[in-house]
């Protein structure tokens, strides 16, 4: 992935993010706002009733907030995790055989793994090489 691609990622999930938190602050304000007058018409009206109004939009707020960060305990579901999760033992098992020309052989399956992230990097970069021959 090129800079750019990250940078607009980045860029779209930061929006996204801002977008929620102003939503929320919009939420707390006017549930306030609702209290404070709810508060205020009690002694002519003696019933509570800001939370009806709230309600839906608390809804609301929670959907947003599901789809900007997600359900949680859902990631260990996602390809990305698993992608991280990937990254984390490879770095785990370089730092371990540092300096060894070779693994012990029990545990030369191990990086196994790596060989095959590298061979499916390299598949990616064959498919993504156009050259201007290859366009008509």
């Amino acid at each position: 992935m090129n800079e750019e691609k990250i940078y607009r990622q980045a860029q779209k999930r930061v929006k996204a993010k801002k977008g929620f938190y102003g939503h929320f602050s919009a939420f707390i304000a006017v549930g306030v706002f609702f209290i404070a007058i709810n508060l205020l018409s009690l002694p002519e009206n003696p019933e509570i009733w800001f939370y009806w109004p709230m309600l839906p939009w608390g809804i609301g707020l929670m959907i947003h907030y599901f789809a900007v960060f997600g359900l949680p305990g859902n990631r260990a579901l996602s390809e990305k995790w698993e992608d991280e999760e990937m990254q984390k033992e490879l770095e785990r098992l370089r730092r371990k055989y540092q300096g060894r020309l070779e693994p012990p052989e029990e545990e030369a399956d191990a990086l196994d793994l790596d060989e095959l992230n590298k061979e499916k990097e390299k598949e990616k970069e064959k498919r993504s090489g156009w050259s201007d021959e290859d366009l008509v």
